[in-house]
């Protein structure tokens, strides 16, 4: 099952149904948008149809929104969301494939293997994009508060992969030093995680 999003504050939701809160909205599609379109265009879209699929699907939770009860007990919203997605997705999915069929055409392999299952296995990977789109703003959030050479020290080892002798060349660090701003990021970055998550 999937849990809730630790960056889905329930002020914000309450905020939403404001239809004249746009400061609301924005902060909602800053959170999601990037997340939704990820997921959407892994599934074999185009950019252009996942760009317009993600417009579809915020238009819905727009007009949805007001009827959205907030309950974690009954799966929350970012489950909510999910299976709002989904279902856009297969729609789209299956729209192009009775297309394709009405042109004459047998069916396009690919496009059919693009179906979206009803599986944990999607499930699984809508979490994957959610846990990137939570790391990537607890980063924002904390990079400005460190020296950029900490930060590039942990970037090019955290995110890049690089061996710390050769990210300590990169930054002008000594390899232990490397070690030692990655650490404190990590430690920090953690924090902040768990910070969003209490904030739910």
């Amino acid at each position: 099952m999937i849990q809730e999003s630790p960056v889905t504050r329930a002020s914000l939701l309450v905020r939403l149904r404001d239809g004249q809160n746009h400061a609301a909205w924005h902060e909602f599609i800053e959170l999601y948008s990037p997340m939704i379109y990820r997921f959407v265009r892994s599934r074999g879209l185009q950019d252009a149809d996942s760009a317009d699929l993600l417009q579809d699907v915020l238009r819905s939770v727009s007009g949805a929104l007001g009827r959205f009860d907030y309950d974690r007990n009954q799966g929350g919203f970012r489950a909510w969301l999910f299976t709002m997605t989904r279902n856009k997705l297969y729609t789209f999915l299956s729209r192009q494939q009775a297309q394709t069929r009405a042109a004459g055409h047998s069916g396009d392999p690919q496009l059919i293997d693009q179906q979206p299952d009803r599986s944990q296995a999607l499930e699984d990977e809508w979490e994957r994009e959610y846990q990137r789109q939570l790391a990537a703003q607890a980063m924002e959030t904390i990079r400005a508060e460190f020296e950029a050479r900490t930060w590039q020290a942990f970037w090019l080892t955290a995110v890049d992969g690089l061996p710390a002798a050769e990210a300590g060349q990169k930054t002008g660090l000594s390899t232990g030093a490397v070690y030692v701003a990655k650490s404190r990021v990590l430690a920090r970055l953690k924090a902040e995680v768990e910070c969003l998550r209490a904030e739910e």
